[in-house]
């Protein structure tokens, strides 16, 4: 497994282009890759994600089983002069390694970008139909409901710094929000996504479902950047 990080350069127009086009973006993180079919049913799992930490800090995360070539974004998005001068466009870091050494209770900082949603009928004898979470509180219970079959459980925090009457006892915050609607390829019909990125502090609990959720991602809407969970070592 492979882990890249990519870095936009927002003063050109293509790269705000990608990053407004969730279907556009999909398709160039798949170009990324020369064995992997477009229209194959067997195409491998690649997970993506845009982080948007300023107006010019904008991070591609790549988790991927092959090692990609991410020389059209650095040409398209990226800055492809300093990449001819011999200045990486991109940095890809071997996954599995890391991977491996994940035991149980160990604690890191985490971030996810995912797409919380849930099932409901607006009456009986109708199929149920699928709906975004809207609220920040429904929308860390549904990261919290998978936390055991995850192989993490989110900290929380001391006592004294919990504020209980509002429910926010776990050290995790919902840190951004961001509505997806566009047209699906190939049909009249639209595609609709709430994403949501939660910041956080995790231990631990199964570190083989972890690896797993860390390579196969979480929730819906993997192929437009949803699902994708990453770690960093707590300062």
């Amino acid at each position: 497994m492979y882990l890249t990080r990519f870095r936009f350069n927002t003063a050109r127009s293509d790269a705000r282009r990608l990053l407004s086009a969730p279907q556009s973006m999909h398709a160039a993180v798949m170009s990324s890759f020369p064995q992997i079919l477009p229209t194959s049913p067997s195409a491998p799992r690649v997970l993506w994600r845009a982080d948007r930490n300023a107006t010019a800090e904008v991070l591609l995360f790549v988790v991927s089983p092959d090692r990609p070539d991410l020389t059209h974004l650095v040409e398209q998005a990226g800055w492809p002069a300093a990449a001819a001068s011999g200045t990486p466009g991109w940095q890809t870091f071997h996954y599995t390694p890391f991977l491996d050494r994940l035991d149980k209770g160990g604690t890191w900082g985490f971030r996810l970008t995912a797409n919380p949603v849930h099932s409901i009928r607006n009456r009986d004898g109708v199929p149920t139909k699928r709906t975004a979470h809207l609220t920040a509180r429904h929308q860390l219970q549904w990261l919290l409901q998978r936390q055991e079959a995850g192989g993490f459980q989110v900290l929380t925090k001391p006592k004294d710094k919990q504020l209980t009457e509002h429910g926010d006892e776990h050290q995790v915050i919902v840190a951004d929000q961001r509505g997806m609607d566009f047209g699906k390829q190939g049909s009249k019909g639209r595609v609709t996504i709430k994403a949501v990125t939660y910041d956080g502090r995790l231990e631990v609990t199964n570190p083989d479902a972890l690896r797993t959720l860390l390579t196969s991602g979480l929730g819906k809407a993997k192929a437009y950047g949803c699902g994708l969970m990453t770690l960093a070592p707590l300062e």
